[in-house]
C-alpha cells in the first residue's frame, strides 16, 4: 500500500517503526515481528525516518513504544488469565496488533479508531475470526454497544490520552466504569511537564492556548481515584516498572533517561479496575 506524505496514513507510520526499530536494534527484551512485516507491505519513502535512527531522542522515542506497549501486554494476558473469553479492546489502535499478538484461542477482539484510521486498517489489516474494527469517536460512548464484554473486558490505550482534555478522560472512564463493571481500562500517562513536551509540535499546529487542560497525571491513585467509587486505580512506570531494560545494545544515556522518565516526568502505565456499583 503506498503511504502519501501529510495524510492520517503517515501518521500511523511512526510508532510502527518504532517498534520495528526496537524489534531489530534490542532483540533480546522487544520483539514485534507483526510490526516488521507490516512495514514491508507499506509503499512509503522512510528515509528521513532512518536519516534519525542513529540519534539518541529518536531511539528513545522507539523504546519508549516498545516498552509501552510490553507493559500494556503483560495488563491484557494478566485480565485474560481470570477472564479468558474476555473483550480485548484497543482504543486508538492506529495499526497496533497487540490484541492479536495476546490472542488466547477464545478471546475477543476489537479495534476501535477514527473512520479515516479503520478505513486504513480494514485495507492492512482486516479483521479475523473473532476481531472487529470499530470507526468511532471514543467521546461519543456509542460505540460501547459494539462490544460484547459479557465475559469480562480489558481495554487498553498507546498513546491516546495525551490528545484529551482532562475533562474527557474523565467523562469516559467515569462511563466505562459503570457501563463495563469487572473490567480493566490500561493506559500510559505522564506528568505535565512531560505531556507539554510531547505536544508542543502539535499545540503550534492545531493553535492550542490552554494547555494545561490537556490530561497528565502525577499521582494517579490520588488524583483519578475520585473520579468515580467505581475505580479503584493504580499506576508503575512504563519505562521500567514491569520489566527490565536488560538489552546489551540500550545506552548508559537511554537507560538514565528511562529513569528521569518514569520519576521526574511520571511516566507511567495507569490501571484502573472497574468495580461494581455501591
Amino acid at each position: 500500500m503506498k503511504i502519501e506524505k501529510n495524510t492520517v496514513q503517515e501518521t500511523l507510520i511512526i510508532p510502527l517503526y518504532g517498534r520495528k526499530l526496537c524489534t531489530e536494534r534490542f532483540p533480546g527484551m522487544f520483539q514485534d515481528r507483526a510490526a516488521v512485516a507490516l512495514m514491508e507491505r507499506l509503499d512509503y519513502d522512510f528515509s528521513e525516518l532512518e536519516k534519525k535512527s542513529e540519534s539518541v531522542t529518536h531511539v528513545f522515542g522507539a523504546l519508549e513504544c516498545a516498552m509501552r506497549q510490553k507493559d500494556l501486554a503483560w495488563e491484557v494476558r494478566d485480565y485474560l488469565k481470570t477472564h479468558p473469553n474476555a473483550a480485548v479492546v484497543n482504543l486508538g489502535c492506529g495499526l497496533d496488533q497487540t490484541g492479536r499478538n495476546n490472542d488466547n484461542g477464545c478471546c475477543r477482539m476489537y479495534n476501535v479508531d477514527f473512520p479515516d484510521v479503520i478505513e486504513v486498517r480494514n485495507r492492512l489489516l482486516p479483521a479475523d475470526d473473532r476481531e472487529k474494527n470499530v470507526a468511532a469517536d471514543l467521546n461519543d460512548f456509542s460505540w460501547f454497544d459494539e462490544i460484547d464484554a459479557s465475559e469480562g473486558a480489558v481495554f487498553f490505550a498507546a498513546g491516546v490520552f495525551y490528545y484529551f482534555r482532562t475533562e474527557q478522560v474523565r467523562k469516559l472512564a467515569a462511563a466505562m466504569a459503570e457501563r463495563f463493571p469487572g473490567g480493566r481500562l490500561v493506559f500510559d500517562a505522564a506528568g505535565k511537564t512531560a505531556v507539554k513536551l510531547m505536544l508542543k509540535t502539535w499545540i503550534k499546529q492545531a493553535d492550542i492556548k490552554d494547555v494545561n487542560a490537556y490530561f497528565s497525571v502525577s499521582n494517579a491513585e490520588k488524583e483519578l481515584s475520585p473520579w468515580s467509587d467505581q475505580l479503584q486505580v493504580s499506576s508503575r512506570g512504563y519505562m521500567l516498572g514491569y520489566f527490565p531494560m536488560n538489552d546489551p545494545n540500550i545506552k548508559p544515556l537511554h537507560r538514565l533517561l528511562a529513569r528521569l522518565g518514569d520519576g521526574a516526568m511520571k511516566m507511567q502505565i495507569v490501571r484502573m479496575d472497574f468495580q461494581a456499583a455501591r
